[in-house]
């Protein structure tokens, strides 16, 4: 199901790829240098307040970074990751899902399939071959909403996640991760079991269809 492009067949995916989808990493890893634009900017004088311990100010600048409209919702996840971590908690906002990760190993290796609110996907596969769809244009807005309708659904079901991100799930398991101001809640399986889980099998559905939509998107530009 979660298999494309064997011929293209590449390096595994880094696990650096994986790192960079959960909006989660590390402020020093995601904050750019001093002459970045804003919110790298931001991010960058968030980290120089953290190390001179003027935390106010840090909690001050990221509270500045969630009230901006439009950015990308990788932006939003790691901000509220920083908050969290100083101490301040989501309220009204603390279930709002701004992303959903699926996380499929294979025998080759694992699969990766993300979405955001901003409505931004990408597909990494095992074999290195990825689709990034920054949204150009409003066609795979169906696709990626049905994602999100199908996982807000499970969300509402669990609790988040209390402790550090668990590392790739296993052979033949997948797993759900949904992106929330209060971090991160998920499902995981073997497959067969979440793809039959009346739950979880409409996500695994809707994940399958925005992969497909992806993979058609690839492989149109690379006919043109």
């Amino acid at each position: 199901m979660f298999d494309w492009f064997r011929k293209k067949r590449r390096d595994a995916p880094a696990a650096s790829i994986r790192e960079t989808l959960f909006g989660d990493m590390p402020l020093a890893e995601w904050a750019h240098g001093e002459n970045a634009l804003a919110p790298w900017s931001q991010f960058a004088e968030v980290r120089r307040r953290v190390e001179a311990r003027d935390l106010a100010a840090a909690k001050a600048l990221l509270q500045e970074i969630i009230a901006t409209p439009d950015l990308e919702s990788r932006h939003y996840l790691q901000a509220w990751n920083e908050l969290r971590g100083l101490g301040i908690q989501p309220a009204a906002e603390a279930k709002q899902l701004l992303g959903v990760v699926v996380e499929v190993g294979l025998s080759e290796g694992l699969d990766l399939l993300a979405a955001y609110a901003d409505r931004s996907a990408r597909y990494c596969n095992f074999s290195g071959a990825a689709v990034i769809w920054e949204r150009p244009d409003a066609s795979l807005d169906g696709e990626i909403d049905r994602l999100f309708q199908t996982a807000e659904v499970i969300l509402e079901q669990i609790g988040p996640w209390d402790g550090a991100r668990p590392p790739a799930p296993p052979r033949d398991h997948a797993r759900i991760n949904m992106l929330t101001p209060a971090g991160i809640f998920f499902g995981q399986a073997p497959l067969r079991t979440l793809a039959t889980d009346p739950l979880a099998g409409p996500a695994i559905a809707a994940a399958t269809n925005l992969m497909q939509a992806l993979i058609e998107k690839a492989e149109s530009t690379e006919r043109r």
